[in-house]
C-alpha cells in the first residue's frame, strides 16, 4: 500500500523553496542554478520536486513562452509556521508548553537565546479570560 504523501516540506523540497522565496519567481533552470547542491541538481530532478510542490500547493506555475514560471504560494512565515503545528502535534501532544519546556532543557540555548525567548514570552503574554 502506497504512503500517504505528507504536506510537510522534505529537506530537498525546502531547499527549492528558499530558492523561490530568495528569487521570488523562476524557471526551472534558474532554480536549479540558484540551489547551492554539490553536485548541481539535474533539470529534471528540480522539474520534479516542482511538480510534487505545486500538487501540495507551494507553488504554481505560468507559461512565458517556452518556459514554465514557478512562483511560490505562501510565504516563508506562513511555511514555517506550518512545520511549528506540524511539530507541535506530532511530538509535543499539541502543547506549546511541552515545546518550549524542550527548548529550554537544550543544553545548547545560550544565555541571549534564553534571555530573547523570556523577552518574547512577557510581550506575547495573553490576557486571562
Amino acid at each position: 500500500m502506497a504512503r500517504k504523501a505528507s504536506q510537510q516540506l522534505t529537506e530537498a523540497e525546502l531547499s527549492l523553496m528558499n530558492a523561490l522565496w530568495d528569487k521570488r519567481q523562476g524557471s526551472v533552470g534558474e532554480i536549479a542554478e540558484a540551489v547551492d547542491a554539490d553536485p548541481p541538481l539535474a533539470y529534471t530532478t528540480v522539474l520534479t520536486t516542482l511538480r510534487i510542490l505545486e500538487n501540495k500547493g507551494y507553488v504554481r506555475h505560468t507559461k512565458q513562452g517556452r518556459a514554465f514560471v514557478y512562483e511560490p504560494t505562501i510565504d516563508r512565515d506562513q511555511a514555517s509556521s506550518g512545520a511549528v503545528r506540524h511539530l507541535l502535534k506530532r511530538f509535543f501532544n499539541d502543547s506549546p508548553e511541552l515545546l518550549v519546556a524542550n527548548l529550554l532543557k537544550d543544553e545548547g540555548l545560550r544565555h541571549r537565546d534564553f534571555e530573547k525567548l523570556r523577552k518574547l514570552l512577557a510581550e506575547h503574554k495573553p490576557e486571562h479570560r
